[in-house]
């Protein structure tokens, strides 16, 4: 190859001929860089060399922005690393790669509590029941927005302070100073938003993109433990002599769908997702059943519908696909039923109950009509207490519904409600 000094001249002078698809002039001084020209009038500074036999070939740059000098400088860079057996194109991939990988380190390190949690939550919100997606996004809200109902503002959730911080930042020290804060203000609320932060936590460091962030003694530290309030087992139920004041209040509620909302939960014992989230699909009139999105049963359960309860349902207007529907609601459903609830137990003089109070009343009231413990448990989808119901016991729906019409009618006679279970009932079909 002929070689020649680079100048400024000849390299502005250097033409591809229209005849060549390329062309080359190469520098006398700085060995293996020459000048590309196309016939386009494109010109690039490269260098060539070979690598345990091979042709290398490596663009350096246009020469308007790259000064001859500078040219030169960076082939006698490539040609020591060519010197050394090392192909520049190899070289050029690595950097590249390390470039990128402290760039991803740099923004991992830099990754904050909430940007992970923002992940964490799609990433598990399939996995979990709508009230436990809805106590993770409630606990960790920023606050100061307006509340829906009366006057006033959103008060920060405890995970909110937290949320700011770098995945680094949340250390044993920091979360223990923060629950202890929260503890005394909020107790209850401070022992969930820590349980849902430890799973968080675990859940980070078996991500690569998070893992080895946030400190797992976060997890295991006794001393962050010791702040936590004492779990108060929660035993709210109706009793028997509850029952006809409870019936009374529930049926006057201005709103029917929440009435029967609220009557169904007692007579069914289902969580209060469950039957919120009953379709009008998943109710069989003429055979009598609820088809039950099970919290624990990926397939769900199958429970009777009594007779009470289908005159209920039977009664509700069918706006959507919810049987509990609500024109008002974004989803279509039944959203806030506690505050109605809460104003018919004042107005009837009972104690507070909660809406998985009523369940727990099921299970509880069931016993004086003397129902088996696992045909109570396999209404309410409990988990099989023992090995006989785990592996011996799965009762037909027929059986259920024996035990399950006495429930409900024994509930009825307590609170002095006059229902004929035989009359056949308007679009229904008895079920003996």
């Amino acid at each position: 190859m002929a070689k020649v000094s680079f100048t400024a001249a000849r390299v502005e002078a250097h033409r591809c001929p229209d005849n060549k698809s390329q062309s080359f002039l190469w520098d006398a001084k700085a060995p293996g860089l020459g000048l590309r020209a196309t016939p386009g009038g494109a010109k690039t500074y490269i260098f060539q060399a070979k690598v345990h036999g091979a042709a290398v070939r490596v663009p350096i740059g246009d020469p308007r922005s790259w000064p001859i000098e500078k040219a030169r400088e960076k082939a006698h860079e490539l040609r020591i690393l060519v010197d050394g057996g090392i192909d520049p194109r190899e070289h050029a991939a690595q950097q590249r790669a390390a470039h990128e990988a402290r760039k991803a380190e740099a923004r991992r390190q830099g990754a904050t509590v909430s940007d992970a949690w923002a992940v964490y939550l799609a990433a598990r919100k399939a996995k979990w029941s709508e009230r436990h997606y809805q106590d993770h996004l409630r606990l960790s809200e920023a606050g100061g927005r307006e509340v829906k109902r009366g006057k006033g503002q959103i008060v920060a959730g405890p995970l909110a302070t937290l949320m700011g911080l770098r995945l680094s930042e949340l250390t044993r020290e920091r979360v223990d100073t923060w629950l202890e804060t929260e503890a005394e203000m909020r107790p209850a609320r401070a022992r969930l938003a820590f349980s849902l932060l430890r799973a968080f936590v675990t859940w980070c460091n078996g991500r690569p993109e998070y893992a080895g962030l946030a400190s797992l003694e976060i997890c295991s530290n006794r001393q962050i433990r010791e702040h936590l309030p004492k779990p108060h087992v929660k035993n709210d139920c109706l009793e028997r002599e509850m029952l006809p004041a409870w019936f009374a209040a529930v049926s006057k509620i201005g709103n029917p769908v929440i009435a029967a909302y609220l009557q169904a939960l007692l007579i069914t014992g289902a969580r209060r997702e469950e039957m919120a989230a009953l379709k009008w699909a998943d109710v069989d009139f003429q055979w009598r059943s609820l088809s039950i999105a099970d919290k624990v049963e990926e397939a769900g359960r199958i429970i009777p519908l009594t007779h009470y309860l289908a005159s209920l349902l039977g009664a509700l207007p069918r706006r959507n696909e919810w049987v509990f529907s609500s024109p008002t609601a974004g989803d279509g459903k039944i959203a806030e039923p506690r505050i109605a609830h809460n104003q018919a137990l004042t107005a009837a003089g009972l104690p507070h109950v909660s809406l998985h109070g009523l369940r727990r009343s099921f299970g509880t009231l069931a016993e004086w009509v003397e129902v088996p413990v696992g045909v109570v448990a396999q209404i309410q989808g409990h988990k099989p207490s023992a090995i006989a119901e785990k592996h011996y016991r799965r009762r037909p729906l027929d059986l259920l519904r024996k035990w399950h019409d006495n429930i409900e009618a024994w509930m009825l006679e307590q609170a002095g409600i006059q229902f004929d279970s035989h009359a056949v009932q308007p679009g229904l079909r008895a079920v003996q």
